[in-house]
């Protein structure tokens, strides 16, 4: 009886004690699934981005405003980069036609400084639209940026229009045209490069052919670096200013299928010039590593929408509302409707990371 009582109480203490250990040893697992789960942090996720070189040393968003982007480029101070965008953009101006709407001006200049501010700007931009279907954008050292109405209209919200001006502000944050210039004979300001966003083939045509400047075609075009680090920073900046980076991508997917229905256009002009499929590769690889998720995003706003309209107008020649000199109340929307009623609730795009295109 003895006996068996003892392997009874053994049995007992051997089932306490496994039960316990598989606790013990369960709740570290536990543990180690619930750390794995959560968001990484700035720094993990650059680590595991795989990027090297200015990719990488460009890839902490948080350091925006911090970095200095025209590393080791004495040659040209900020104020003679002013001064030589300054003459060039004159030059542009005695020959390119205007949006001269003081509204369009004024919601141009305002989406273009909020990214500005929150960029690695180290000089003042100055907005302009050109009238012209082309659908574009170019920029001037010292941060003179021109964006034509054709790409106005062509973009369906506020976040695509951000994306192209977020790239050519990025050219001027990183000194780009004041390098190409030192490679070139200085005394030509003529000869400046223009910063061109889409496509790089017939875009940099049409830039030629709408500003009708003096700045030769061999000069209308950055290295292949040069347009990477514009979009890489120009994402950066368009979503620290609150727009989706999604956006980017959309936009550029529109320019690849209006590549693909335009055979005869000159494309050859930059083939030395990343394609729109490697751009769009490379940049959804950074909103997938570099740029933390947050739960909403900055798509549209009812002022695009109106702005948008009133462009349409003036390009086909009707007659455009005055100005309202009043107050008024800038909604946020999600789809970029003709018009955006007053009562309508603010609305900002929600992700499902678990979805979410990378």
């Amino acid at each position: 009886m003895r006996s068996t009582r003892w392997i009874d109480s053994l049995t007992a203490t051997v089932a306490i004690g496994a039960l316990f250990g598989a606790t013990m040893f369960a709740a570290p697992a536990q543990a180690a699934t619930r750390s794995t789960s959560r968001p990484l942090t700035e720094e993990q996720r650059i680590a595991d981005s795989g990027y090297s070189g200015w990719r990488l040393k460009w890839a902490n968003v948080n350091q925006i405003g911090r970095r200095n982007l025209c590393g080791g480029l004495d040659f040209y101070s900020l104020n003679r980069q002013i001064a030589m965008g300054r003459q060039v953009a004159r030059q542009v101006l005695d020959s390119a036609r205007l949006v001269k709407d003081p509204v369009i001006a004024a919601y141009i200049n305002k989406v273009g400084q909020n990214i500005a501010r929150n960029s690695d700007a180290r000089v003042p931009y100055t907005f302009r639209v050109v009238d012209s279907s082309v659908v574009n954008a170019f920029s001037l050292p010292g941060g003179y940026v021109f964006i034509y109405s054709g790409l106005i209209l062509r973009a369906n919200n506020e976040a695509e229009l951000a994306a192209v001006m977020g790239h050519e502000i990025a050219h001027v944050a990183a000194c780009h045209g004041a390098k190409q210039a030192s490679k070139g004979d200085l005394a030509q300001l003529a000869m400046i490069p223009l910063s061109v966003m889409l496509p790089y083939g017939w875009a940099g045509y049409g830039i030629y052919q709408a500003v009708n400047a003096a700045i030769p075609l061999a000069f209308l075009k950055f290295s292949r670096e040069d347009e990477q680090q514009a979009d890489y920073l120009g994402l950066e900046y368009m979503y620290k200013a609150g727009y989706d980076p999604n956006a980017f991508v959309t936009f550029f997917e529109k320019i690849e299928a209006q590549e693909l229905h335009q055979p005869g256009s000159p494309s050859t002009l930059f083939s030395d010039h990343p394609g729109t499929n490697s751009r769009i590769a490379a940049v959804q690889k950074e909103i997938s590593t570099i740029l933390p998720p947050r739960p909403e995003y900055l798509v549209d706003t009812s002022r695009f929408d109106s702005v948008k309209h009133r462009l349409e107008l003036y390009e086909s020649g009707r007659a455009v509302p005055l100005p309202h000199n009043g107050p008024s109340i800038e909604r946020k929307t999600q789809s970029s409707g003709r018009h955006s009623s007053n009562d309508k609730p603010p609305v900002l795009k929600r992700h499902n990371f678990n979805t979410q295109s990378g």
